[in-house]
Formats: structure tokens, sequence, C-alpha cells
């Protein structure tokens, strides 16, 4: 039976990504989807199949401190979520209202989701780009930086922004959640073997594994051939210059042949001569490029490590807020990569990286989570639970 699947996601490529392999199956299958978010997206969301509902509403780089995420990163980041929240939710009501879903699906970082999903009585959803939580698990110690500190002032008007959005908008204050929301159905983007303390989680939850389909497009870019190195700090926290000039330092007229994104907040200029072994551009198709790395200095935001865990790449991680240094402990506890300090040399870069990509205990774990991840049903699987789940509840 065809129904209306309405998705909600914030306006970030390490959120609406991992969603979009899933649109296209629901769409294959019959079902017609709306899917709200920014005007970033929009082409991505069409050529998935599903009807773009614009809102107001743009992805902002995030600034953290040189030395990681601090508290105040952390609650201005929190606020920001705020502002744009009230900028979009009466758009997003208005729409719920006049085109009444069958089953709502949120990003479980959109708290307007859960909030209107109780204030409107809809069938709702959850998707989970990175770690799930339950009542076993506290998604919420993980994601918070070391020196978190929840009397800071910052975190304290943060607080009373997120108070006042649920009493002006009329929703209930529980439902207003940073992170961690727990629908009844939540469908997590990666395999129940990475998910910290994946055996609590019950039926609730499926675990469908990354998943690249509609993101897969035609590109300029052709490999140059092996070794090659993909560099990436992602979309989202990627204003490092001097991180970007020690990998020019570490890997410059070395036999590694090197694709390196920079983002849009860094000027090409600042980086100095470019070695000729390098390819740098602001974004390269990641999925492509994974196809073809041998090893991926990233981030370590969960879509790139599900990205390169699917490909068997060894990852040298180089997180930048408190959710990705949680990625990255993983990858280091499950043996799947290494992770960078903050203060790295071009010495230490290159030394880790070079070890990486010939450790082979790291190789054999790197097949396994493969293993793990095709097993998880991806889209297919993703689409069938919400089907069960709209079956279950008509």
């Amino acid at each position: 039976m065809a129904e209306h699947i309405a998705f909600l996601t914030i306006p970030a490529a390490g959120h609406i990504n991992p969603t979009l392999p899933l649109v296209a199956e629901l769409v294959r299958r019959g079902h017609r989807v709306t899917y709200a978010t920014g005007p970033a997206f929009g082409d991505a969301v069409r050529a998935a199949g599903a009807e773009l509902v614009e809102l107001d509403w743009e992805p902002k780089a995030i600034k953290v401190a040189r030395t990681g995420q601090t508290t105040e990163d952390l609650a201005r980041m929190l606020s920001s979520f705020v502002n744009s929240a009230r900028r979009v939710t009466p758009a997003v009501e208005k729409w719920l209202v006049d085109d009444r879903p069958d089953l709502f699906v949120y990003d479980m970082m959109t708290f307007i989701g859960p909030a209107l999903a109780a204030k409107l009585g809809l069938l709702e959803a959850s998707t989970v780009a990175n770690f799930a939580g339950n009542e076993h698990f506290n998604l919420t110690q993980a994601l918070v930086p070391a020196d978190f500190d929840p009397t800071h002032p910052k975190f304290q008007e943060f607080l009373a922004a997120r108070a006042q959005y649920a009493k002006d908008f009329d929703v209930p204050l529980e439902t207003v959640a940073t992170a961690g929301a727990i629908a009844p159905m939540n469908l997590v983007f990666i395999p129940r073997e990475f998910q910290l303390s994946g055996e609590t989680f019950d039926g609730r939850f499926h675990f469908a594994g990354p998943a690249i389909g509609a993101r897969t497009a035609v590109s300029d870019w052709t490999s140059p051939g092996s070794p090659l190195l993909f560099i990436s700090l992602g979309t989202a926290v990627n204003d490092r210059p001097d991180f970007f000039t020690t990998c020019a330092k570490a890997f410059g007229n070395t036999n590694w042949n090197v694709a390196m994104a920079i983002g849009n907040e860094v000027n090409l200029a600042d980086l100095g001569e470019i070695p000729p072994n390098f390819d740098i551009r602001p974004y390269f198709p990641q999925p492509l490029v994974l196809q073809h790395a041998d090893v991926f200095l990233s981030h370590a935001g969960m879509n790139s490590v599900m990205e390169s865990l699917l490909n068997q790449v060894p990852l040298a991680t180089y997180p930048q807020t408190a959710e990705q240094s949680a990625n990255a402990n993983r990858v280091i506890e499950l043996a799947l990569g290494h992770r960078l300090p903050n203060d790295v040399t071009p010495d230490a870069l290159r030394a880790t990286v070079d070890k990486i990509s010939t450790d082979e205990t790291i190789r054999k774990n790197l097949a396994e989570m493969a293993a793990h991840i095709h097993t998880a049903g991806g889209a297919p699987g993703a689409a069938d639970a919400l089907e069960s789940y709209l079956a279950k509840n008509r």
C-alpha cells in the first residue's frame, strides 16, 4: 500500500546523505515522499525522487577552538540550532498540517521533529546518522567536550532559549531534546557492531548500516593511481589552514598521490606552494574517491567513517568536535585505524599514515566490519523496517 512519508533533516551533508538511498528505495516501491530541508540540498533530494519542501535553513560553518571543542563552542552551536528552529518551525508545522503524512521521519538532531510529532499527533520515526542512545547508553555523555560544564553562562543561555522555544511554539519541553530523543522507531545508519553498547538496543532500533546509492554521481575526478591518500575534514568544521599546511609538508613530494578537500572556508593561497603530487579542491566526490583510496585522513564524522569502512579504507582520524572524537575513539577500540593528536607534526603524520596503510590487523578488521555493513541491510532493509512499522500502526 502506497503511503505518504515525510522527512525532515537538518541541512548538513552528514545527516542528509545517509537518508537519500532510503528515500530513493521508498519512491521505487511506490510511496510518495516529501522532504523538508534547506535549499543547498534541494537537487540531491529531488534526484532521490522526493518532493522538496524548501525551508529557510542554511548550513552554518561551526567554529571550534584549535585545541578541540569547548563547552562554549558546543553552547554556541546548540544555540544556533534553536535560532534556526525558530525560523523554520512555522513553515514545517504548516507543511505537516496542510499535507499530513502517514509517517513523519525526522533526523535525530532535529528537535523540531519530536516536538511537532507530539503536538500534531503524528506517527513518527527518526533517522540516526551517528551513534544512537537508549536507556542504557547515555549518548549525551559521548557528545559533550572533555571540559563540559553545564553551569557555563553560554550553556545556560542555550537552555533558556530552548525552554522559551518550547513555550512560544506550544510544544512539550521534554520533546525539545538536542540529541538522543528516542522515537518509537529509529533507523540507525551504522551497523550494530559499530554502535557503542550495541547489545543493549531493542527492537525500536533498526541498524541499517550505511548506503551510498543516490550519492554516487558523475564527476570529472579520476584516480591518479596508488598509493592514494584522501584528506578531508568534512563540511561543517574545516577552517583549518594550519592542518592542511601540515599535510602538505608531510606528504609533499612523497610517493603518495594526495586528494585533499579543504572546504569553502580556507583560501588556497594561504597554504603556500602546492606540491605536484597534490590535487586540492573544496570538495571531492567522496564515495568515488574512497573506492580508490589506500588511507583516509578524516575528521571522523560518522558518515565519513561509515563510507571508509564500507570501502575497507584504513582511517587516520583528526576529530574537531566531541561527536567526532567519540567516533574516532570507536575506530581505535575496534582497531580500524589510528587517531592523531591535535598538535601532530608532519613527521608523525606521515609515519602514522604509512603505518596504517600496511597494518594487516587493521585490514583484517576492516574486512570483518565491511561484512557486518553488507549484512545490515542498507536502504532496502531500512525501507522494510519502515513499511513493517507502518503496517503495524495503520
